[in-house]
């Protein structure tokens, strides 16, 4: 019996494919870039592996672009109304689940993002974004650490945070109960780079 295809996996490989060629990177320079093994980029690429969260962040900020822009097609339209049954939702296996808010729009690398967290769950880092980056973090309910560059913030229901994204992130629930928060990210792509100094674990 043949696998059953994931058509949003398989235009995801594709996609990812795409930039990486547009930006003249290999399999070899975007795993260098990116810190994610070759097999793995290439299986994504085939449509035959379904990345994890941290990982698709990862390759997304190695081709100087959003995940987002992975996995949706532009919409050109100056209105657009965006129905949660449309939102690319991803539940990660440790409790957590991003889900993405904003269209792609053409020539624009921004992100807004609904984060659930699970009580003491720990999500992980993000690489360092090209320099000119930015990111907004506004927390809904719940608790949330946030690291940068080894530096700790911490927020409560209410609270919100900026900081320039040219820097290590980091994020988890200190606490007891879910935690829920917003991010608005406004990536600066850097197709010149291909090494980044910084690795998500």
């Amino acid at each position: 019996m043949l696998a059953r295809v994931d058509p949003l996996v398989v235009r995801l490989g594709e996609q990812v494919r795409r930039l990486r060629q547009a930006r003249g990177l290999n399999l070899e320079g975007l795993a260098a870039a990116s810190g994610v093994s070759r097999s793995m980029i290439s299986d994504v690429e085939r449509g035959l592996r379904s990345p994890t969260v941290l990982v698709l962040a990862r390759i997304a900020t190695a081709l100087g672009t959003t995940v987002s822009r992975l996995l949706g097609e532009d919409r050109p339209a100056p209105v657009i109304h965006l129905p949660r049954a449309e939102q690319h939702a991803i539940d990660h296996p440790d409790g957590w689940q991003r889900r993405i808010m904003s269209p792609v729009l053409p020539g624009v690398e921004f992100e807004l993002i609904r984060t659930v967290v699970g009580g003491g769950v720990v999500i992980g880092s993000f690489d360092a974004h090209a320099a000119g980056s930015r990111e907004y973090v506004a927390v809904e309910s719940g608790a949330l650490a946030v690291t940068l560059d080894g530096v700790g913030h911490h927020l409560e229901a209410g609270d919100a945070l900026y900081y320039a994204a040219d820097r290590v992130h980091a994020f988890a629930n200190p606490g007891d109960v879910e935690c829920v928060y917003y991010t608005a990210m406004c990536v600066v792509g850097d197709a010149s780079r291909s090494v980044h100094e910084h690795h998500a674990p």
